[in-house]
């Protein structure tokens, strides 16, 4: 989406740090509304920013744990649209927590329970590996060329059917000569090749 040129343009980077959080809130809000929102009579914003929710001592603790996770796996597959790039991956992570670190200290103050640091550390090394992960496939992905072997031969063969008719202005042995170079090129019997070395010898 935001692929290109490595040249420095703040207001994309702005623009993919603003897109990738607001991503990531609307991935964890689903993660808490089928998780959360079934064991609880009102879903609030007090479960995304207020590190109070994180606790394991209670099965909603638990589905808001899972749910933070999920975020960041979503997270993961957003950087692969988004920021497309393996070396970047860390830093938007690390930006994007980081910007959440000081909406839960808006919101809620510092945190001050451990679950909180734990379950968000393991998000953002979740996020930024797995980002990273995908981005590499993608960067060496194979590039299809079974597509792509017949066109130098078919370059090949127009250049051949015009220089010939330049020279000889022979369309019989051109159209002759055409067949055989056909041949040759999307053939690779062995058997083939032999006698069309044969016949080529033959009619030259």
């Amino acid at each position: 989406m935001f692929y290109g040129a490595m040249v420095w343009d703040p207001w994309l980077i702005v623009s993919q740090i603003v897109c990738l959080q607001c991503l990531y809130y609307l991935s964890l809000g689903v993660a808490m509304a089928l998780l959360v929102g079934t064991r609880v009579p009102r879903l609030t914003l007090l479960y995304l920013f207020d590190f109070a929710t994180l606790t394991p001592r209670t099965p909603t603790g638990w589905c808001a744990i899972a749910s933070f996770l999920l975020a960041a796996v979503a997270g993961a597959g957003f950087m692969l649209y988004v920021i497309e790039r393996a070396k970047k991956c860390l830093d938007f992570a690390a930006t994007l927590y980081i910007i959440h670190l000081f909406i839960c200290i808006v919101y809620g103050g510092w945190p001050a329970s451990i679950t909180w640091w734990v379950v968000n550390i393991t998000g953002l090394a979740i996020m930024a590996l797995l980002g990273e992960y995908l981005c590499i496939r993608r960067e060496l992905k194979e590039i299809p060329i079974s597509r792509l072997r017949a066109r130098p031969g078919f370059l090949v063969w127009i250049n051949f059917v015009f220089n010939y008719w330049l020279q000889y202005n022979d369309i019989p042995a051109m159209a002759f000569k055409m067949l055989l170079l056909s041949f040759s090129f999307y053939d690779k019997r062995s058997n083939l090749h032999q006698t069309i070395d044969v016949l080529k010898l033959k009619f030259n």
